[in-house]
């Protein structure tokens, strides 16, 4: 009897001990199981988040009526040139009286001359020009090809030509083009000569850098926040009583242009739409033209920040520059 009790309590002993083996290899093959899943799936991944969309315009859309029959009076070189032109080219030259700046990067001071009723646009860098100044004013106008006639590094085009005149760059935009056969257009002769006349005029020509106006300083403090230092232009003047304002450094422009009586907002027929901005009735942000813009009343204000290289240009930037002069926009 007590060798069979024995044998019966190591029985059970052993069945004990089998079976927590048991339970420890299943354990152990579960937890190697899990690890084997946990190796073998996919790393979850953050949702990558769009690009950036930085501003690709060179210079912004200016108010309209900014052709020379309003603007800033003073010293501009179509005004210089008409009787030499005249003489030389046995047609009337004539040019209107006033200038304008486009804002842009390089900004420009800008005129218009008439060959008779054939218009042409003269720019000239309205700061010392830039490695790339030439680059970027002839960037998109086709083919081009070397400008002889006017020395080292000048260009054209069937639309524009572009030169270096002591520190300033030049830009000749004839409305139709230059041999391109049109109603409206100049031959290569021509366009050369104006160009000539115009290098011989940019030195005595050169408009002061700053030209303000006592409603654009309501913005000056945010203007030179965001280019981020004290700005070498000032370009501020009335076009029909409507304001312009421009801020520029060597790498960052900004412009609040007003314009009265615009019958539409053209950068609201873009496809898609563009991005409503909680400012105006409507106004629109256009983060790739580094834009705002919007209505009020008989208003329509641009407000546009570039920088050389391209950067973001919040909403909240762009707000945030023209809010003190808000309220003389709104009366």
């Amino acid at each position: 009897m007590r060798t069979r009790g024995r044998t019966a309590r190591l029985s059970r002993g052993a069945l004990a001990s089998a079976l927590a083996g048991a339970l420890a290899l299943a354990l152990l093959t579960s937890g190697c199981s899990v690890a084997r899943k946990a190796n073998g799936s996919r790393p979850l991944t953050a949702p990558t988040q769009p690009p950036a969309v930085v501003p690709t315009a060179i210079a912004p859309p200016q108010a309209e009526g900014l052709d020379g029959t309003a603007g800033a009076p003073g010293p501009q070189v179509c005004t210089a040139i008409t009787s030499t032109l005249t003489a030389q080219l046995h047609v009337p030259v004539t040019a209107k009286p006033n200038a304008w700046n486009d804002g842009g990067l390089p900004a420009m001071d800008l005129c218009t001359l008439l060959l008779e009723d054939r218009v042409v646009t003269i720019g000239v860098t309205a700061l010392p020009r830039q490695p790339d100044s030439l680059n970027r004013l002839i960037t998109g106008a086709g083919k081009v090809d070397p400008l002889t006639e006017l020395g080292p590094g000048a260009l054209i085009t069937e639309s524009r030509m572009v030169f270096t005149v002591g520190d300033r760059a030049v830009r000749i935009t004839p409305a139709g083009g230059i041999d391109r056969s049109t109603a409206d257009g100049i031959d290569r002769a021509k366009a050369v000569a104006i160009a000539l006349a115009t290098r011989n005029a940019v030195p005595t020509s050169l408009r002061d850098a700053r030209q303000t106006d006592a409603a654009c300083q309501l913005s000056n403090s945010q203007a030179e926040g965001f280019a981020g230092a004290q700005v070498q232009l000032r370009r501020d003047y009335r076009v029909r009583g409507a304001l312009t304002c421009i801020w520029g450094t060597y790498d960052a422009t900004v412009s609040i242009v007003e314009a009265f009586d615009q019958p539409t907002i053209p950068e609201a027929d873009r496809t898609p739409p563009p991005q409503l901005a909680p400012v105006g009735q409507p106004g629109y942000y256009l983060p790739d033209k580094g834009e705002l813009v919007f209505r009020l009343g008989r208003r329509v204000v641009r407000v546009t920040g570039l920088t050389n290289p391209p950067r973001v240009v919040p909403l909240a930037t762009l707000q945030g520059i023209v809010d003190p002069m808000m309220p003389l926009f709104l009366r």
